[in-house]
């Protein structure tokens, strides 16, 4: 008779995952109980409690679970635009500032990350001494470190590792290769739980270069922040962090430059009295070709959203049934003059009131009511991004842009802001500044749907139609999840209906079907 375990005993199962292994199972709990069914039946447990009372008092066991539960799938050189930044930016900076490189792989898994680090130094910083550089590995999974040291791999193993590289570093054997020892030497593997506090190994400055990647996804909200709590610490001023591409320290550290070059984004420790002006690093050519924009036949998006007069009244409209950019008649318009103006209370650090006044379109109010806060409010991000909404909408790119970059200062990993700046830079012809800056929004907020909505209609207006249609249709999965604050404060004015309807006849309009 199979056994069975009761849902009770799955959560706290889960629950114990979380707190000993930092691993978040909340929409994996199907393999998790596979995972704890294997255990007890491997073990002869046969109830839970039994089985939880030695999982909590055996390291072994710990391990064990780990590994079953956790993702090994790596190969050499994986994401190769992350080599090619630790080459060209990342090891040079931190050579500059000292003789050797001390780098960690932080969910090492069976070492080719690594032994990726130690071939790029080889190659390409023939001037360091091997004895003065350090690279760490360390994994949660006992199995996969133990692969490591071994340093024997399969041939799928390679299959991103540029051309000289094996044969230069590999020697057959059987079917596997075998990693050359000039390179294994290079680095030391240790069984190590990311969760657990080690003030030794994690001392101040401990690191030059951290590859945390794919590690993070995998963590609860509260392990993550703790993770890269205790890498931050360890990592030297001005050092740099590697994560997954689909990771981000968007709500997680405000200690870190976002970094964009290379194709890909990576993060740089702020440095003692850093306070973030003119700190970050775009892949942005300067002297482009400046791109005229079409749009909405003949504006921008950014225009579009300017010459909207409908724009944030109808959301109200909107949230009592009603859907569309219903514009008001001009007699509705000179009948709306003739009345009073409503009394507006005194300013506040209650955003309500703008709020409200954007709703209504008496944007010169709102715009004043925020400028007449007190000096502390520029440094309020949530007031700052109010300012920079109301400016793209009624005042000017300019200024909104200008508003935006104070706001990056603040809080670099903004999506927001970086995608403001992505019209602000369209409205100026510099396609290319906008572009970076939709995928720097997207790269820290992949569920944020505006960004994806500029790319795919500047994709548009340039005859980029694969690409038009890929962000066209990403737009409109986003925009039936997206949440109602955020279309209010970024949809230019239209409803999530109006929003939907727009993007499914441009998808249309560039052979895609919505």
């Amino acid at each position: 008779m199979p056994l069975i375990v009761e849902p009770a005993f799955i959560e706290d199962f889960r629950s114990v995952v979380a707190a000993r292994l930092g691993l978040d199972f909340e929409d994996r709990r199907e393999f998790l109980e596979e995972v704890l069914l294997r255990r007890l039946e491997t073990g002869s447990y046969g109830y839970y409690p039994h089985y939880r009372q030695h999982l909590l008092s055996s390291p072994h066991e710990l391990r064990i679970v780990a590994e079953q539960l956790t993702v090994c799938e790596t190969y050499f050189f994986r994401y190769a635009e992350h080599f090619r930044a630790f080459t060209e930016v990342a090891a040079p900076a931190r050579m500059r500032a000292q003789r050797g490189l001390r780098l960690l792989s932080a969910g090492c898994s069976s070492g080719e990350e690594a032994y990726s680090m130690a071939m790029t130094i080889l190659d390409f910083f023939p001037e360091i001494r091997p004895e003065n550089v350090s690279i760490r590995g360390i994994d949660v999974n006992a199995n996969m470190v133990a692969k490591a040291i071994h340093a024997r791999y399969a041939v799928w193993s390679l299959r991103e590792t540029p051309g000289g590289f094996r044969t230069k570093y590999f020697r057959g054997e059987g079917r596997d290769l075998v990693l050359d020892d000039a390179v294994k030497s290079m680095a030391t593997f240790e069984q190590r739980n990311l969760v657990e506090e080690d003030a030794l190994f994690w001392r101040p400055g401990a690191f030059d270069v951290v590859f945390c990647r794919n590690v993070i996804m995998y963590l609860t909200p509260e392990a993550a922040q703790a993770v890269i709590g205790r890498i931050t610490q360890a990592l030297a001023p001005g050092g740099f962090l590697f994560l997954g591409h689909a990771e981000t320290l968007r709500g997680i550290s405000h200690e870190f430059h976002l970094r964009h070059t290379h194709e890909t984004f990576y993060y740089q420790r702020r440095e003692a009295g850093d306070d973030g002006g003119q700190a970050q690093v775009w892949a942005v050519k300067s002297g482009s070709k400046p791109f005229v924009p079409a749009a909405q036949p003949d504006n921008s998006w950014f225009e579009t959203i300017r010459l909207a007069s409908g724009r944030i009244a109808n959301l109200t409209n909107g949230a009592n049934g009603t859907s569309g950019r219903n514009r008001p008649s001009s007699g509705e318009k000179r009948a709306a003059d003739a009345r009073p103006a409503e009394s507006v209370p005194p300013p506040s650090w209650d955003r309500a009131l703008a709020i409200e006044l954007m709703r209504k379109e008496r944007f010169s109010e709102a715009i004043d009511l925020l400028h007449g806060l007190p000096p502390e409010a520029g440094a309020d991000p949530d007031i700052q991004m109010l300012l920079a909404v109301l400016l793209t909408n009624h005042g000017g790119p300019q200024e909104a842009e200008k508003v935006c970059l104070h706001l990056l200062e603040l809080d670099e990993l903004n999506a927001g802001a970086h995608y403001l700046i992505a019209l602000c830079r369209e409205h100026a012809g510099d396609r290319a500044a906008a572009i970076e800056h939709d995928q720097a929004a997207i790269y820290l907020d992949p569920k944020f749907a505006m960004p994806h909505l500029h790319l795919g209609l500047m994709s548009r207006r340039a005859a980029d139609t694969d690409t038009a249609r890929k962000e066209l249709g990403v737009t409109l999965t986003l925009l039936a999840r997206e949440d109602a604050s955020r279309i209010l404060l970024f949809g230019g004015g239209f409803t999530r209906e109006a929003l939907t309807e727009f993007c499914s006849a441009e998808l249309r309009a560039c052979g895609g079907r919505p």
